[in-house]
């Protein structure tokens, strides 16, 4: 498994990684929205700000949640409808590891 995109910052703060972390948990553990969902909109968001690392990423563990390919598309149709054709170029690149 890759490292971490963040695992420097844990060696120059790792007071601000605890905090980070505790925010994690916060943000996708249990609550009114199903972790898969939270996922693949944090999935959508990343694919609109052209982060292709996090879209795989957070793809990969959406489909650990129970996520399915119909599901990733549906919600790259919003981040494209909301963000632009840039959210779909980033999501086919962030996608190729996921899509067999």
């Amino acid at each position: 498994m890759a490292e971490h995109p963040l695992a420097i910052m844990d060696k120059i703060d790792p007071v601000l990684m605890s905090h980070l972390k505790s925010m994690n948990e916060l943000i996708y553990g249990p609550g009114a929205l199903p972790k898969k969902f939270k996922l693949l909109m944090a999935m959508a968001f990343d694919a609109a700000h052209g982060a292709d690392k996090g879209v795989t990423a957070l793809a990969n563990q959406a489909m650990k949640e129970g996520a399915t390919m119909d599901e990733i598309a549906e919600a790259l149709r919003v981040a494209f409808y909301l963000a632009g054709v840039g959210t779909l170029y980033t999501a086919a690149n962030g996608l190729r590891e996921c899509v067999k």
